[in-house]
């Protein structure tokens, strides 16, 4: 539909209004230093958090004689995958890795779960003594037993060198239960009164119109939960002493760094040909670096397809005052 004249000149009258009282930016010398030391502040920031992981990659990946030299900075030279060939070839890292994996998949699944369910039940005022099990979920927050009754705890139940000893204690997560408590009581209480007004139950409700519509905290503490899982290992350390097959990566990994020098002699020996030999000249400080980027590199994969409803999911899922 064509506009008509008195639209147009509305329409023209409106931008003039904007462009008039649009606030200007004034170039004085204060706010050009400002700005100079603001973009270079978060330039440098940006820098140090990412030249660490550049650093580690780059160790990985060149000659190992020039690393263990120190002749590595900034670009990699002689670059190769030896060293991550020869991880691979470690027959206990196979495994720990699928635990890990597992622990992740399943701990993270079975957490955002739980979560979501309990943040929803606690917005219900129908919840017998709601607010007395809330209180109860936050006071977890602040105490905590300490290490010994812990694992005499887990002893107890029987969770000790058992795979279920990574996913239950990490089902309930308080602090993620408040974030989607808080994220639930955002969303227009009319859709979920219209679905009530249709007979719909509040299992109902919770899965075709809370769930969908809390993806983004959902996928919020789904990070906050795989990161958790991931780099665990103090509780693979403590329950699973006699249990080698549940070890996770990180425990394993962790054991290497503390006996660097038994892992360069199964590399040294796992491999043939030009593949042994680059495993053989294999430093100390070569196992480290390729063991570090081994652990972080599965999160560093995963973190940015989830980024877009982490920014989403954490704003409004803030705990308000």
């Amino acid at each position: 539909m064509a506009k008509t004249k008195q639209e147009k000149l509305d329409q023209k009258a409106e931008r003039e209004y904007e462009k008039k009282h649009k606030p200007k930016w004034q170039r004085t010398p204060g706010n050009v230093i400002f700005n100079i030391l603001n973009y270079s502040f978060y330039a440098i920031f940006t820098l140090s958090c990412i030249f660490p992981f550049y650093y580690l990659f780059i160790n990985t990946i060149s000659d190992n004689d020039m690393v263990r030299k120190g002749q590595i900075a900034l670009i990699p030279h002689g670059i190769n995958l030896h060293n991550y060939i020869a991880m691979l070839q470690v027959s206990d890292l196979g495994n720990a890795f699928l635990v890990s994996i597992a622990r992740t998949v399943i701990g993270t699944a079975t957490m955002v779960a739980a979560t979501a369910l309990v943040g929803y039940l606690v917005t219900k005022q129908e919840m017998w003594h709601r607010k007395f099990w809330y209180r109860f979920l936050v006071i977890t927050m602040y105490f905590n037993a300490g290490t010994i009754p812990w694992y005499l705890n887990m002893s107890m139940l029987g969770l000790t060198n058992h795979f279920a000893a990574y996913i239950i204690p990490g089902i309930v997560a308080p602090y993620n239960i408040i974030l989607v408590k808080t994220y639930i009581e955002s969303i227009p209480s009319e859709l979920e009164e219209s679905a009530l007004i249709d007979g719909a139950g509040f299992m109902t409700v919770f899965r075709r119109i809370i769930w969908p519509l809390s993806k983004p905290i959902l996928a919020t503490i789904a990070i906050f939960g795989a990161v958790g899982h991931w780099n665990s290992f103090t509780d693979s350390l403590i329950l699973m002493q006699n249990a080698p097959s549940l070890y996770t990566l990180q425990h394993r990994l962790y054991i290497y760094l503390n006996t660097n020098s038994n892992l360069a002699q199964i590399m040294s020996t796992s491999g043939s040909g030009a593949t042994a030999a680059a495993q053989s000249a294999m430093s100390t400080k070569v196992l480290k670096y390729t063991i570090s980027m081994v652990t972080v590199i599965p999160i560093l994969m995963v973190y940015p397809f989830m980024q877009r409803y982490f920014e989403k999911g954490i704003m409004l899922g803030a705990v308000k005052g």
